[in-house]
């Protein structure tokens, strides 16, 4: 099998259409020769791209010897790449030739047929991406959604209407499965027709958090999940900020929906910039910790978003997303909102309460109301999903 001018790989590298015009499917013999590179000691995405525009592509590295190899590496990792595969090597091989053997399991490499377009326009992309589910999503304008593990109960809400409501337009939803936002984000995108794309920190046969086991079955099952580590691969903590930057890779843009001040989330949204993608961010609460990141995100320039129709309107012009949004609509005056579920009489405890933090006997304060009253009234609006609890004692209301 011959190997593809150096020109013709660079154009793959950054159009997969371009590559189905002169790359065969990946075969048994060049996924074994994509995963020598990629486990190689010392090769990275940024190397790894680099000796296959140098070679001209995959076959031609490993066929060109130790001394051509060191023009462009190391002694050490031009001998760790030259050297047979090890036992180890082999064993991972035969593996992931049985796990891409399964329906809905591929394995995609840079520049071959199915590799998302705008993630090969990425700085380094992973040579390799393992995936479970529907790999056609793949090829769908997808929208990043990305916020803090530890969420407050309005971020949760507001994570999983957006994404319900983008998916809903046409988008499919892009995260990381991690708990909080991330969790949201997916549940929400899997009641709309666009669906949802899970990036992981591990291997794709293993799954993190464990409490995350049946929505990632579902994803598996009505989405997609990917990963570019292989199987195998534990959550590793360094494994989680590099997977990132696939997940902004993938997108057309990033909607940030809670983040503090020092969170994943931001560097994610900065590398989505780095990227030339669209920013979002909601805003919230001065007082709220998991709202600064936001604002801070804002300030740089990220967009303020409060509403799904506001990010539809700028991704439908967006020359990244290649997609014609369904038509905007916005609520009306006269549409339901919490009131119709909002128990008897507390109505005026929710003026009280606002969209800030509250102390109970600040309220006990300004409303004038028996400790005991005030007990039940609260209890009555967590029930009804309307007030969470928040450290320290205080409430916070929710708005749906």
């Amino acid at each position: 099998m011959q190997d593809t001018d150096p020109q013709s790989l660079a154009a793959a590298a950054v159009n997969p259409a371009a590559a189905t015009l002169f790359r065969p499917a990946m075969d048994d013999a060049r996924l074994a020769a994509w995963l020598r590179l990629e486990r190689a000691p010392g090769i990275g995405p940024h190397t790894g791209l680099k000796l296959l525009e140098a070679f001209g592509g995959i076959d031609a590295i490993f066929a060109a010897g130790v001394d051509a190899l060191v023009a462009h590496l190391g002694p050490a990792q031009a001998g760790a790449l030259a050297a047979p595969p090890s036992g180890a090597l082999e064993r991972l091989v035969e593996a992931t030739l049985r796990w891409r053997a399964r329906p809905g399991h591929h394995v995609l490499a840079l520049g071959e047929p199915g590799y998302p377009e705008l993630l090969a326009h990425i700085p380094d992309p992973p040579l390799l991406l393992y995936i479970k589910g529907q790999a056609e999503l793949l090829a769908a304008p997808m929208l990043a959604m990305v916020g803090s593990r530890n969420a407050s109960a309005q971020g949760r809400a507001n994570a999983l209407a957006f994404a319900e409501h983008l998916s809903g337009a046409g988008l499919c939803i892009v995260s990381g499965l991690a708990l909080g936002i991330d969790a949201a984000a997916h549940e929400g995108a899997l009641k709309g027709a666009g669906s949802t794309v899970a990036v992981v920190g591990t291997g794709p046969d293993l799954v993190y958090p464990a409490r995350n086991r049946a929505l990632c079955e579902r994803i598996g099952a009505q989405g997609c999940i990917v990963s570019e580590y292989p199987l195998g691969t534990p959550p590793l903590p360094g494994n989680f900020p590099k997977r990132n930057r696939i997940i902004s890779g993938l997108a057309a843009g990033v909607l940030v929906v809670e983040a503090a001040v020092q969170s994943g989330s931001l560097i994610t949204a900065r590398q989505a910039a780095e990227q030339g993608r669209d920013v979002f961010a909601i805003p919230g609460s001065i007082h709220a910790a998991l709202a600064k990141g936001c604002h801070i995100l804002i300030r740089e320039g990220a967009k303020l978003v409060d509403t799904a129709a506001d990010v539809l309107e700028v991704m439908a012009l967006s020359p990244l997303a290649r997609w014609n949004a369904a038509p905007v609509r916005r609520p009306s005056a006269g549409a339901a909102g919490p009131a119709d579920s909002m128990p008897a009489g507390a109505a005026a405890l929710l003026a009280a309460l606002g969209h800030d933090p509250a102390e109970p006997d600040d309220l006990l304060a300004s409303l004038g109301m028996k400790p005991a009253l005030l007990s039940s009234q609260l209890l009555e609006l967590e029930l009804a999903g309307l007030l969470e609890r928040r450290p320290g004692g205080r409430v916070q209301r929710v708005v749906k």
